[in-house]
């Protein structure tokens, strides 16, 4: 059996199995594996309890490789092989698949990245574009991967391990304001043809500045899910899958997406890129996706990661680094700054030390300061771990309702430089405080803000996929809204003086909380609590 190279929407494979009932077997019910970590119990359907006999639907997705399917017994630490499949084979598996849009550090520039098995000696990797009415155009690509010395440790360099593919990345440029673009994907062969992907679409970035509607999305820890009822060796994302799918429904009315860290919850096993990747597919082809470092992606000790945990799984941020484009200096410090329209987004790295006096200090305090208000009155700072507040169950034991360290060298650049809002990840709920300054409220107001900067909002939106993080018994008085539950954020600016912030619910798309920001220049420019400079009456 022949499967195509780029499954769409969803491409299922029939697989049925029948054994001898045996009541006085003491083996575990089968399962069916096809990869490392996903796998189906075959008494999840109901007719292999009255009969013995199912059928079971997997969907595939193409990882440059065929598939097989193994029926075993016991658990999956300890498995018993009863058979195997003949194996399934994509048309082409090394076809370019999985595109990712990211914004540049220039405004009129767009990055297309994406995943292939075409390494640069096989194949030239470029990108055709065009707009109505222009010339149709080729940018080159260029192409990198890792291997299995590139990462850190245990399952990522051992049982986890599988070929990422080759990773190809090319800057479309000069770029029109707001104009919808046409682009595929191409790889000349060394034999004179051409291996096509399918056609895709996006809008070019508005000119910074630019008084136009903009539109943005954020959340954080989504990860993962298996569309054909199978599980994975996790099964740790259960809210994944609601998120995605409101956000293609949506997709019209989306203009940018951050996904603040814990991106795919892979924790070692690779081949789970691939399916995050895929899943993500029609979100991060025709709007930029920006991705932010979780402890998920890079923490492992003796690597320089702040905190020295095995959360990653051996991958010490490799993968994330490699597959994904963000406009930071240096790939492995996962900090960078981004532009778009009236917004002006800073995204900090947690995985690294960012207290006073450290490298990643001084790149926030660059980010925030050198905005020009005017034209970009809509600040934002971002990180995954949570450097501002959260009644989160541990953090209310701690006492602290932070990150430990988290806000204590911080708050005082977000007040100097009027941050509007502060989002976070890494706890898998959603909050907001009132705008505040040293654990106090400087504004009573809980759904229009109105006139002179007082104080940030902080925003936890952790809760877009992964397990639910349970809230402390203590509630503050900073502590306005809280939701046990999936969702997250939508930013609307419809112009200089107006920001609309929404918070929805992934299993239905509603607005369960929402808040206005009307501010004009002469607002920002005003001095309130450690905000300006000393002044100076003389003449």
């Amino acid at each position: 059996m022949l499967l195509s190279p780029t499954p769409s929407p969803l491409q299922t494979i029939g697989l049925e199995f029948s054994r001898q009932l045996n009541s006085s077997s003491k083996e575990k019910t089968p399962y069916i594996c096809a990869s490392p970590i996903k796998y189906l119990y075959c008494n999840t359907h109901p007719e292999y309890m009255k009969s013995g006999n199912v059928t079971f639907k997997l969907q595939m997705i193409n990882q440059r490789a065929d598939i097989s399917f193994a029926l075993f017994t016991n658990d999956v630490k300890m498995p018993h092989l009863l058979g195997q499949s003949n194996p399934v084979a994509f048309v082409n598996p090394k076809a370019p698949v999985y595109p990712r849009l990211a914004l540049t550090k220039n405004w009129d520039e767009m990055t297309v990245t994406w995943t292939s098995g075409y390494n640069i000696n096989e194949a030239v990797p470029f990108v055709e574009w065009s707009a109505k009415g222009l010339t149709s155009k080729r940018s080159p690509a260029g192409t990198i991967t890792f291997n299995r010395n590139s990462l850190c440790g245990n399952p990522a360099r051992g049982v986890g391990w599988r070929d990422p593919g080759f990773f190809h990345t090319a800057f479309l440029k000069e770029l029109w304001p707001n104009r919808e673009y046409t682009y595929r994907l191409g790889h000349d062969l060394v034999n004179g043809s051409t291996i096509w992907s399918k056609n895709y679409t996006f809008v070019s970035s508005p000119y910074p500045g630019q008084d136009s509607l903009q539109r943005v999305i954020i959340f954080g820890d989504m990860g993962k899910g298996e569309r054909d009822g199978s599980n994975e060796y996790n099964d740790y994302q259960p809210g994944s899958l609601n998120t995605t799918d409101q956000l293609i429904k949506d997709l019209k009315n989306i203009d940018i997406v951050f996904h603040i860290g814990d991106l795919t919850y892979s924790n070692g096993y690779l081949s789970q890129w691939d399916q995050f990747t895929s899943q993500i597919e029609p979100i991060a082809s025709t709007v930029p996706y920006m991705v932010g470092s979780g402890n998920h992606e890079r923490d492992w000790p003796d690597t320089g990661s702040f905190y020295a945990r095995t959360d990653s799984g051996g991958e010490c941020g490799v993968p994330a680094e490699t597959m994904f484009y963000f406009p930071a200096e240096n790939r492995a410090k996962f900090w960078y700054r981004a532009d778009y329209g009236m917004f002006r987004f800073c995204i900090a790295d947690t995985e690294h030390d960012w207290r006073e006096g450290t490298e990643q200090y001084q790149f926030i305090e660059r980010c925030l300061a050198s905005v020009d208000r005017k034209t970009q009155p809509w600040l934002i700072f971002m990180a995954h771990r949570v450097l501002g507040y959260s009644t989160n169950d541990w953090y209310g034991q701690e006492g602290t309702f932070e990150e430990p360290m988290g806000r204590e060298s911080l708050q005082k650049l977000w007040q100097k430089y009027k941050v509007d809002l502060a989002f976070y990840g890494h706890v898998h709920n959603y909050e907001r405080s009132c705008p505040i300054y040293e654990s106090q409220c400087v504004n009573n107001d809980k759904d229009h803000y109105s006139g002179t900067f007082k104080g940030t909002i902080h925003v936890v939106v952790g809760g877009a996929g992964s397990h639910l993080s349970p809230f402390s018994s203590l509630v503050p008085k900073w502590s306005l809204v809280r939701d046990y539950d999936f969702g997250f954020v939508k930013l609307t600016a419809s112009d200089h003086s107006s920001l609309l912030f929404e918070y929805k619910k992934s299993s239905t798309g509603q607005v369960y909380d929402s808040f206005n920001i009307s501010r004009d220049y002469r607002d920002v420019l005003a001095c309130t609590h450690d905000s300006c400079e000393p002044t100076t009456s003389a003449g």
